[in-house]
């Protein structure tokens, strides 16, 4: 695990990448403690390392409130203040209403290239001295794939 952190963490600073890079949520079960320890080591983020670390909304949570905002509200009533909120999103639109109602973290979900880069660019200037929030770029992040995805419009790519 530590190998492959660094290789990605280098590979992406050749791309000119300067964002944070993060592992996987997905770990192997039982292996959790020794995977997160060897991203530390690698030199990247490990993301979130239990499920109490962070309140992530995905499309299920979203669907099962009735909307972004509807979700958000309902997570800050149980979560409290102090629980960063990252919300899964797949387009611009739903980034830009994950925006409005206060998430912290906007996953930009399976976007890829010129869409991702403008996407965040547009979003960034909308929302610049209105709210703080960090984009991710997230989903299917290869070490093949990597130079598509390690841009510097989000700054954080998992």
């Amino acid at each position: 695990m530590e190998r492959r952190s660094k290789r990605i963490k280098d590979l992406a600073a050749g791309y000119g990448y300067k964002g944070i890079i993060a592992g996987t949520r997905k770990t192997t079960p039982g292996f959790r403690l020794v995977e997160k320890y060897g991203m530390l080591v690698g030199g990247i983020d490990p993301h979130r390392h239990d499920l109490s670390s962070m309140i992530m909304l995905k499309d299920n949570h979203i669907w099962s409130s009735g909307s972004i905002t509807a979700a958000i509200e309902n997570a800050r009533s149980v979560g409290g203040f102090t629980l960063l909120l990252d919300v899964e999103v797949s387009s611009e639109a739903e980034a830009d209403e994950a925006i409005a109602a206060g998430a912290d973290i906007i996953m930009l979900d399976n976007m890829e290239g010129d869409e991702l880069v403008s996407a965040a660019r547009r979003l960034k200037d909308k929302w610049a001295g209105k709210r703080k929030f960090l984009f991710e770029s997230s989903g299917n992040i290869t070490e093949a794939n990597l130079h598509e995805r390690a841009i510097n419009g989000p700054r954080l790519t998992s």
